[in-house]
């Protein structure tokens, strides 16, 4: 069986994007993630001025009802939420991996390297930290799966390969590294051939980049081409959005003989 005939399949239906493949291994940045094992996971597509807080009874709802089963989305596996159009998703495969991502930034989270200089935001990380997701939002989720059997360090790396990969495109195409509500899932099969690396230079980091690359980048174009919506082009010309425009203080580790011991 060959990488393409036994890649990561999706289906979509009832504003849910379903990605499945037999007992694979998921590590999830959603709402309620971290590492599992399903054979599936799900992209929901929540409608305008959505305000559930249950987010688990809400996602089993619209499982049930677009007929997946089972339908506890804690037996199910990950499943993401976005305010994007299911319809605008788009999938990429390339070696050993899959990726679908679904895009909109209605909700940019802006990192300028020159901190209050000269910002068109007024708000500061103080007063716009979120902690829950918001109605109405766009964001920016992506779903990628690998045949190969990756060593627990490899599957944890992906997330941060998919994470610069997403950055760099959405940098590329609409002048933001991301929005506030952005996550990804990663999978892996334990039976698959191994892979104790994901590293950009490895055959699974490269196809990830590749991957996240065309299918973020299809997905933005067909969510502000073919719908009446416009990419912001600012954080204060978005409906929502924040910039982290604070500074950090900047120290250098002591040395060994320079370090305090701690009072006991």
């Amino acid at each position: 069986m060959t990488d393409a005939e036994s890649a990561y399949r999706a289906i979509r239906r009832d504003g849910i994007l379903q990605v499945s493949r037999p007992d694979t291994e998921w590590l999830s940045t959603g709402w309620n993630g971290g590492r599992c094992t399903a054979d599936c996971v799900y992209n929901v597509s929540v409608p305008d001025k959505w305000e559930r807080t249950d987010l688990g009874a809400y996602v089993d709802e619209r499982l049930e009802r677009a007929g997946f089963e089972p339908t506890a989305a804690d037996a199910t596996g990950p499943a993401l939420l976005t305010g994007v159009d299911i319809d605008d998703a788009r999938g990429a495969r390339c070696g050993p991996v899959t990726a679908y991502a679904t895009a909109g930034v209605s909700n940019p989270a802006a990192l300028p390297m020159e901190p209050g200089a000269d910002t068109d935001s007024d708000e500061t990380v103080d007063d716009t930290v979120e902690t829950e997701l918001e109605p109405g939002r766009g964001t920016v989720n992506i779903i990628v799966g690998t045949t190969r059997a990756l060593a627990p360090g490899a599957l944890a790396n992906l997330i941060a390969v998919v994470a610069e990969a997403k950055a760099t495109t959405l940098l590329a195409e609409t002048g933001f590294p991301g929005t506030t509500t952005d996550a990804i899932v990663v999978g892996h099969d334990p039976s698959g051939p191994p892979a104790d690396f994901s590293g950009s230079g490895t055959e699974v980091g490269a196809a990830t980049r590749a991957c996240v690359r065309d299918a973020l980048r299809d997905a933005l174009c067909v969510h502000y081409t073919d719908n009446d919506v416009t990419c912001p082009e600012s954080v204060s010309d978005a409906v929502y959005g924040v910039s982290t425009d604070t500074r950090a203080e900047v120290f250098s580790p002591p040395a060994a003989d320079e370090a305090i011991e701690p009072e006991s």
